[in-house]
């Protein structure tokens, strides 16, 4: 497949997963008091609602003119029963609501109704519908929504309908998610923190097992703790530490830099400077309580493998902990079970596939020729771990350009490899070259010239995600669009905050912190655009370099809009005046990048990047936020129609 196709289907399913957040809503229990009443009775019908955390319902006993939706029934072809009364707010709380002018009652967490009906006859049918408005103050945002039910009494309770307490769509709710995180499961393994593992459970297994039966269940052993190790552990993130674990996780420097090591270590080891064995140690330790065929190094190697892909995977991860966060807990759980399935799969069967290498006949070295050729690859992704510490903390250390001089010279060494001109310790003497071996040769040596003219500025959109950003590039040409990308005090009339650190691609001139963007946007009528991004966002440097940079597009962003880029991994710690205390965490948000990932959880109720979203000077959006997309023409669409709705509300 073709690289373009192979990083469009990743990002695709990649960002498919990310956009699955789902708000529930309240789960009702709709049940009568007496549930076998004859004619003449009076009955109590109960409606008992659990809520989303951070959530709210507005009950019914306030002024109905005031603005909020009241919680009423709606009945619909009811026979045999008449209702006695209106529906009946059980112990609701009391607040005064500004924005209407008046005293309010609601539930949160847990409420209940009740409604009393007068049986006429005992084979009634009592069918209606809950309709409700459900608010969260967190992100000022509400949700109208309507609850269908239905309960036959006497003969007819055989062929009732059941009584419904939003059970169904939650299940076909989870369903779809799980679908959603199997998939994004499988696109995981396209990442370079991944994809770099193969070799190493191939080296790992090659050997371990004495007979085809016990390779089995070695491999099975390795890809059920593989699932294990990811649901547990997942889990017990969501619960204790919420989705900033995750964003630590893929962007501080300390997982990043020992990711680093650890590419770097196992890249060493495939090229031959030495062979990998665990310390004898703890082998014994953990073989001990194992039997012969060495589980708990087994379990290690998983660990070693959820650990190291986690940091691509974290951001999939976020969206599951942000579900957990609104009070699910089985969403999660059955979300890393998918995605850890899926993951676990490829892994299994790679597990198995050293009984099938020894079973081939004997080619010479060609064995280590292959892990060779993964060691050169290794050496190359280790340092986007590098990278990625390097751009959250601006060190300096790998720019654009120094970046491209290594993998340049990784790969032409490859190259060279392939055809024969290079030959390290343990290679065997190539008698001749192969047809296969010319054709990787020549593969990699195409790569290499494709990389060259990044050295001078070029995009190289294939690769946009996976290399620094532009803004990182020294040489003039770029040089000049990243000080023009920084913003002005020129064009801007004032000197952005942050500018002398962070930028915006293409020459775009932006903000980087939200107030003083909207202060902007409103003095110069225009539409606010804000760019939820991050330095180690692979998805948000794909758009950059493939939607943005196209004249249709850039032209818009530039004329048409106030940009303003908020980077949630950004590290700068803010003065202390600034701090404040999350209401969604209650955890003190001291950086930039930690309040401005709290702005778009609690404002947005999401947590990809990139993720774009278009507000009016009332700080409403204009039209639907729009999250990865590679389809220029529908980016433009998304930009024309906000700017048209903001004309119309002018």
């Amino acid at each position: 497949m073709h690289l373009k196709k192979i990083l469009f289907l990743f990002a695709f399913l990649f960002s498919f997963g990310l956009q699955a957040q789902v708000i529930s809503p309240p789960d009702w229990d709709i049940s009568l008091e007496n549930p076998n009443p004859k004619a003449g009775d009076e009955v109590i019908l109960i409606f008992k609602a659990k809520i989303p955390v951070n959530w709210y319902i507005y009950s019914n006993d306030f002024d109905p003119d005031l603005g909020p939706l009241l919680t009423e029934i709606v009945w619909e072809d009811t026979t045999g029963i008449r209702p006695e009364g209106r529906l009946q707010a059980i112990n609701p709380k009391t607040k005064y609501e500004e924005i209407w002018e008046g005293d309010v009652t609601y539930f949160e967490k847990e409420g209940e109704f009740r409604q009393t009906l007068f049986i006429q006859d005992e084979n009634a049918l009592i069918k209606g519908t809950l309709e409700y408005q459900m608010c969260s103050d967190i992100t000022n945002r509400c949700i109208n929504y309507q609850e269908e039910f239905s309960i036959a009494l006497g003969d007819g309770a055989k062929d009732a309908i059941p009584s419904r307490s939003g059970s169904g769509d939650k299940k076909e709710s989870l369903i779809a998610f799980m679908v959603i995180a199997f998939l994004a499961g499988l696109a995981a393994l396209l990442t370079p923190c991944v994809f770099p593992m193969i070799p190493m459970t191939v080296t790992f297994f090659t050997g371990r097992a004495n007979s085809r039966v016990q390779g089995l269940r070695n491999a099975f052993i390795y890809g059920f703790s593989i699932i294990a190790i990811y649901t547990i552990a997942g889990t017990l993130v969501a619960a204790v530490q919420g989705p900033e674990f995750a964003n630590w996780l893929s962007t501080h420097w300390a997982p990043n830099i020992f990711f680093f090591a650890v590419f770097i270590f196992f890249a060493f080891a495939f090229l031959g400077m030495f062979e990998i064995t665990l310390p004898s140690g703890l082998v014994n330790k953990m073989d001990a309580k194992a039997d012969k065929g060495g589980m708990g190094g087994i379990f290690f190697m998983a660990f070693t493998l959820v650990l190291v892909s986690f940091s691509c995977t974290g951001p999939i991860v976020g969206s599951l902990l942000i579900s957990s966060a609104g009070g699910e807990l089985l969403k999660p759980i059955a979300g890393m079970f998918a995605f850890s399935l899926a993951f676990a799969l490829p892994f299994t069967l790679f597990a198995v596939f050293p009984e099938w290498l020894k079973s081939l006949p004997k080619s010479g070295g060609w064995l280590n020729s292959v892990k060779v050729v993964l060691g050169f690859l290794e050496l190359a992704f280790a340092f986007k771990f590098l990278s990625m510490a390097d751009q959250v903390y601006h060190w300096g250390l790998l720019d654009r350009e120094i970046y491209l001089a290594i993998w340049i010279v990784i790969f032409a060494l490859l190259g060279l490899y392939l055809l024969g001109k290079l030959r390290l310790a343990q290679d065997s003497p190539m008698e001749y070259l192969g047809v296969p071996r010319l054709m990787l040769a020549i593969a990699t040596f195409v790569f290499v010239l494709y990389l060259i003219p990044g050295m001078w500025g070029a995009p190289l959109k294939a690769l946009s995600g996976y290399l620094p950003p532009m803004s990182s590039h020294d040489f003039d040409l770029v040089k000049i669009s990243r000080e023009n990308g920084g913003g002005s005090q020129e064009s801007l009339g004032e000197i952005p905050k942050y500018a002398d650190f962070l930028h915006f691609p293409h020459g775009i001139q932006g903000y980087f912190d939200y107030e003083q963007a909207l202060a902007a946007a409103k003095r110069q009528d225009k539409p606010l655009f804000i760019d939820f991004t991050g330095h180690g966002c692979v998805n948000c440097r794909e758009m950059e370099a493939r939607v943005w940079s196209d004249p249709r597009v850039l032209s818009r962003l530039k004329e048409d809009f106030v940009m303003v880029a908020l980077y949630i991994d950004e590290r700068y710690t803010l003065p202390e005046s600034e701090w404040y205390t999350s209401e969604y965490d209650d955890k003190e948000k001291r950086t930039i990048g930690k309040q401005n990932a709290d702005f778009q959880i609690t404002r947005f109720e999401n947590n990809a990047q990139p993720y774009y979203v278009i507000l009016d000077h009332e700080e409403e959006p204009l039209v639907e936020p729009m999250a990865y997309e590679t389809d220029i023409l529908k980016f433009v669409e998304f930009l024309d129609a906000a700017k048209a709705e903001f004309a119309r509300r002018q």
